[in-house]
């Protein structure tokens, strides 16, 4: 960064005694910040190397502390996965926010996620049309209803399901992969679509379709399997595989009567997505797009309480016209926009889209308001604290308790069994959520 690298800058010529002038900072300090410079090492937010219990990790790998901090309580490989795959296991332990809605969803509801029809009609239309939720392209800005459905709620994804048209579970397979693919979409399928060479169905999804249709082909499985591998990833496209090699791979496809658009096509490709995972966010997609059209109120909530971040309280609580026409000046900046209103715009997107459909928002409010969990009240959506911008889980548990224990007599008292800080209060107090509380616990006689 600028700053930072003007501080290195500064501090170098102070450390070596040289006397440099602001121009000269200035030129070196640009030097540094576009050499790309790496300030710090990385790790995985969840991988884990299991060590066999006879054995130590110095048996494989030195460790070190993550960004050479020796007061951080995080050991991590001094070297990476890749350096050591194959002589020690590896696990990735994420935490998965379908799952999460999934939970909150069956909370709310009492329907059991395995127990939701993945064939309604209804939700199926998601992918074409607003028709099912009951609201207009117009009052939702956008054609279809999938706002809010995991990997079918982008700008990207939306514009390939209205070009596509999907009607089935294995178009909706094949959109997915296209999705998650590089070099698959844009230039490629996107075109070919478009021109009429092939359907939706036809065209290269998934890395499994490659394998599987050059089987029905007619073509050695072996070979089959040696083409795929090469395709999905990105060997021709990245010039990581001869061009003679190439070729045979073109000659055995056409011996096996491959049309010449496909084997363009495969030249094309940089990465592709394995099948099971495109059918694990299509079986999601569709189990939340159940609650998302029959249990709707329950639907948002669930949603919000699992991703409760950039959440504007102010806008929400002036209404769906402010919420709009907030809508609107960041879409107006479009490139300009800064990622948190990007982020802002994505969560407004689905607001509105959910007061349009007619539920409406309870502010936030000490004697009902749960710490972090968006709750379903009266037919409408409560907001918990810590929607508010600024309080973080741990403060919003502790206003949360605080709350519990109902034993104050004045925002005063309130903030100091919560432990947190005045304008914390200020902020609550300014939405109302202390409703009639007094700030103090001093009387004044005129009250008498």
């Amino acid at each position: 960064a600028e700053k930072t690298a003007f501080g290195f800058t500064k501090a170098y010529a102070e450390k070596m005694g040289v006397s440099l002038s602001q121009p000269e900072l200035n030129r070196l300090a640009k030097l540094v910040e576009n050499s790309k410079v790496k300030m710090t090492t990385g790790q995985h937010p969840a991988g884990m190397i299991v060590v066999p219990s006879d054995m130590t990790i110095y048996d494989f790998c030195p460790v070190q502390h993550p960004a050479d901090d020796v007061n951080s309580d995080i050991v991590t490989t001094h070297f990476d996965f890749h350096s050591i795959h194959d002589t020690i296991l590896k696990l990735d332990e994420l935490g998965h926010v379908v799952p999460t809605t999934y939970k909150y969803l069956e909370e709310y509801t009492g329907i059991s996620v395995n127990d939701v029809s993945m064939s309604d009609k209804k939700v199926m239309s998601l992918f074409t049309s607003t028709e099912a939720l009951g609201v207009s392209p117009e009052e939702i800005n956008s054609q279809i209803g999938t706002i809010g459905l995991p990997e079918f709620g982008t700008k990207l994804t939306r514009e390939m399901l209205l070009q596509c048209k999907p009607t089935t579970f294995a178009d909706l397979l094949q959109i997915s992969g296209l999705s998650h693919g590089t070099n698959v979409w844009h230039g490629n399928a996107k075109d070919l679509i478009e021109n009429g060479t092939c359907t939706i169905g036809e065209v290269i999804g998934t890395r499994d379709n490659i394998m599987v249709y050059l089987i029905q082909k007619g073509m050695d499985e072996g070979r089959a399997f040696k083409i795929t591998e090469t395709v999905r990833k990105g060997l021709i496209a990245k010039n990581k595989i001869s061009d003679d090699d190439w070729k045979k791979m073109e000659e055995d496809m056409r011996a096996v009567e491959v049309p010449e658009w496909y084997i363009k096509s495969c030249k094309k490709i940089e990465y592709m997505f394995p099948k099971a995972h495109a059918a694990a966010y299509v079986i999601s997609a569709l189990k939340i797009g159940w609650y998302k059209v029959y249990r709707p109120l329950e639907y948002y909530c669930a949603y919000f309480t699992a991703r409760p971040e950039d959440i504007d309280v102010d806008t929400l609580l002036k209404g769906r016209s402010a919420v709009r026409a907030m809508i609107a000046d960041i879409a107006a900046k479009g490139k300009e926009a800064a990622k948190k209103e990007i982020d802002v715009y994505n969560n407004l997107l689905i607001f509105n889209e959910m007061l349009a459909r007619g539920i409406e928002v309870l502010p936030i409010d000490i004697k009902h308001s749960h710490a972090m969990k968006f709750l379903p009240e009266d037919g409408k959506m409560r907001l918990p604290f810590g929607a508010l911008s600024g309080i973080g889980e741990k403060a919003a548990y502790s206003i949360y308790e605080a709350a519990l224990k109902g034993d104050y007599v004045s925002k005063e008292d309130f903030a100091s069994m919560a432990g947190v800080s005045r304008t914390i209060i200020e902020r609550l107090s300014d939405l109302g959520a202390f409703s009639d509380l007094p700030d103090t616990n001093q009387m004044s006689l005129f009250n008498f």
